[in-house]
């Protein structure tokens, strides 16, 4: 650039001069005759004019196509750090009126310009970014030859460090259906729906895979697990339930049909069938009272009025109250102790569970002939116990005991009457209450039903309020 520049400049000093030269000539073949100059003189001072003068312009024209060459490398050193990605890149200008000072100005005006462009996309990008990341599904970008180009944290948290941009997405995901809507995206370019099962253990997703305009794959995975499980749980509750109502209709219709059909049969005999009658009739009555209570305790409308009550009086008035139910059993019921703190408890509640929690013992207590109720003191609860000292139950129960429709001996639960709902009430109207409950047993050592309810705070008023229930885990 400098060299054209500078051979530009040389032509023009030169073309100057010789028509400096040209106009001497004629000047001094005007006056040659006044002056008595010769031609041959007028050359030479031509001459030596024109070489003096071009001696003074080479330099002036060296250090004038310098300073263009300079400034002229300046823009191109900003405009390859500007096509490096360097907005932040300024020209220094020199604040003159010249044509460079206007270019000058303007290219950093550009340069702002596309800084503050680029700026406000980024801001836009890391706000898409941390969306999509706080977003409950998890989502992966691919390209249109199967390599992930970005995933927010609950997919990364999914599949773990096996997905990472750049890598092919068929390397960290391996859930045939999945990928297959993946193909469908991406061969097809239509959305595809589906499910992915293997993913994660114990997780089920619903998968929507959407085309993108740049030929790739957006994909969205929903967890769906809860869900599922809800569905599982709802098929499970009904088909328990018409198992269970069922049995005694059919035992009602048979023998209610049995004495149609003999209408001469002997008293001793239709007494016999009319008690089995009854019998069904109230064990499908508790089977719909139970079944009316646990609707209860699970709906978000369900209240409960807490009160500040002493630990020993909930104790003394389950004992009081429940006591005639184990007099024609046997078995006694007795008190382990408990501390006077004020826990916050509906007392109408807490007599609902100690009755299960009682009655549930009662079924395995004979045994044993004895069931101890009580209670201690924890860091800022009070924990209740129901103790029998029948058979127990193996590990393997503790954990599903509390589930509806659970038995752990289903013959022994339906000749005493039990509908499998009673422990499910009980977990319910504790969590209820923001309390805990769980249960302790070993084969031939009996079992023990333990439940916490939170110590009353200073802070808190004895006046009506909305728990938070949880979903039975059956």
């Amino acid at each position: 650039m400098s060299a054209k520049v500078f051979s530009k400049l040389l032509g023009l000093f030169v073309l100057l001069l010789v028509f400096q030269t040209m106009v001497m000539v004629m000047v001094f073949g005007m006056v040659e005759h006044a002056r008595g100059i010769t031609l041959r003189g007028l050359s030479r001072e031509a001459f030596w004019s024109g070489l003096i003068a071009l001696v003074i312009a080479l330099p002036l024209a060296a250090a004038v196509a310098g300073r263009i060459s300079a400034r002229l490398a300046r823009v191109g050193a900003f405009a390859r750090r500007i096509a490096g990605g360097e907005l932040s890149a300024r020209l220094a200008t020199t604040g003159g009126n010249d044509e460079f000072s206007s270019m000058e100005t303007a290219l950093n005006r550009t340069a702002e310009r596309l800084d503050a462009d680029f700026a406000e996309l980024e801001r836009g990008r890391q706000e898409l970014a941390a969306m999509l990341d706080a977003m409950q599904e998890a989502v992966v970008a691919i390209t249109r030859d199967g390599e992930v180009r970005w995933s927010n944290a609950v997919m990364q948290r999914i599949a773990g460090t096996q997905i990472r941009a750049g890598r092919p997405l068929i390397h960290a995901v391996r859930d045939p259906e999945l990928l297959g809507c993946v193909r469908g995206a991406l061969e097809r370019r239509e959305l595809c729906v589906g499910r992915a099962s293997l993913l994660a253990p114990g997780s089920i997703f619903e998968v929507n895979a959407a085309p993108l305009p740049s030929g790739g794959a957006l994909i969205v995975l929903h967890d769906v697990s809860s869900i599922e499980a809800a569905q599982k749980s709802r098929r499970e509750f009904v088909a328990n339930v018409s198992h269970e109502l069922r049995t005694p209709l059919t035992s009602i219709q048979g023998y209610v049909e049995t004495l149609i059909e003999d209408p001469n049969a002997r008293p001793e005999t239709t007494r016999e069938f009319l008690e089995v009658i009854r019998k069904n009739a109230t064990r499908m009555n508790r089977l719909t009272e139970d079944l009316l209570a646990l609707a209860s305790v699970e709906s978000p409308d369900y209240k409960l009025f807490l009160q500040p009550t002493r630990a020993s009086a909930l104790v003394k008035d389950a004992i009081q109250s429940l006591g005639g139910i184990v007099v024609d059993s046997g078995v006694k019921l007795q008190s382990a102790g408990a501390p006077n703190e004020l826990v916050m408890a509906d007392p109408d509640a807490m007599t609902q569970v100690f009755g299960n929690l009682i009655e549930n013992s009662l079924k395995y207590a004979k045994d044993g002939k004895r069931i101890r109720v009580g209670a201690c003191a924890l860091a800022s609860e009070v924990q209740f116990t129901v103790q029998d000292f029948g058979p127990g139950m193996a590990s393997e129960h503790l954990e599903r005991i509390f589930e509806r429709f659970y038995r752990v001996d289903k013959a022994r639960s339906r000749e005493s009457g039990g509908t499998g709902l009673g422990l499910a009430i009980v977990k319910h109207i504790v969590q209820a209450h923001g309390g805990r409950i769980w249960a302790e047993s070993e084969l031939g050592n009996g079992a023990s039903f333990h439940f916490t309810l939170p110590m009353v705070q200073s802070s808190l008023q004895s006046t009506p309020v909305t728990p938070q229930t949880t979903s039975s885990s059956a």
